[in-house]
């Protein structure tokens, strides 16, 4: 029995790995993966901050945090 509310090409397992998920959020592929680039992205450049601070206290005092509640924002604007 096919699941009829399913797009034909979402029976291909393959399609279904790289396109099924950014539907949920109503993204294309390629838009989502532009999204979890740039979040990963920061989340890079957090790390850095906090590696920074960790070795200097006094450097990139508030940086981590400041990117990390910009991305929170981020993500509840998207659910």
């Amino acid at each position: 029995m096919s699941d009829v509310s399913r797009p034909a090409a979402r029976n291909n397992p393959l399609i279904a790995i790289f396109c099924d998920h950014p539907a949920t959020v109503n993204e294309s592929y390629l838009g989502h993966m532009r999204f979890a680039l740039s979040f990963a992205f920061w989340l890079g450049m957090a790390t850095v901050a906090a590696l920074i601070h960790a070795l200097v206290p006094a450097l990139c005092e508030t940086t981590a945090s400041r990117i990390l509640k910009r991305l929170h924002a981020k993500i509840a604007q998207r659910h």
